[in-house]
């Protein structure tokens, strides 16, 4: 996260995980550990060069551990930090909330409820 003059919270909290990946990243690292093919599969569209730009912000600011194997091929493993998982209730709060405002807004009826535990199995 650059340095900034912030003047309020909310715009600490944009910067760090702000975007269109960075809170999709976390979200999928809220469950468990995943490798980064593992990773750019649940995000479909993003582009290899993103992922590792996204995941590397993450990791600078603490909220992504990267754990890197020494095997061949090299295996490495993203997960949340202690710092990373303070962020879950927020980005269940906006998942609830992008449901409400899909639901009234387009009448469409979106459910994410298989996706909405915090167990990091």
């Amino acid at each position: 996260m650059q340095e900034l003059n912030y003047r309020c919270g909310v715009e600490v909290t944009l910067a760090t995980i702000g975007g269109k990946w960075k809170g999709l990243i976390l979200w999928h690292l809220r469950l468990k550990t995943l490798r980064f093919s593992q990773l750019q599969r649940r995000l479909l569209t993003v582009t290899q060069k993103m992922m590792t730009q996204q995941l590397r912000e993450l990791e600078a600011d603490g909220l992504v551990y990267r754990q890197v194997y020494a095997e061949v091929p090299p295996r490495v493993e993203y997960s949340l930090t202690e710092r990373g998982s303070t962020v879950v209730p927020i980005l269940e709060m906006m998942c609830d909330w992008g449901q409400d405002y899909l639901k009234e807004t387009k009448g469409i009826d979106l459910d994410c409820s298989n996706l909405k535990h915090t167990t990091t199995a």
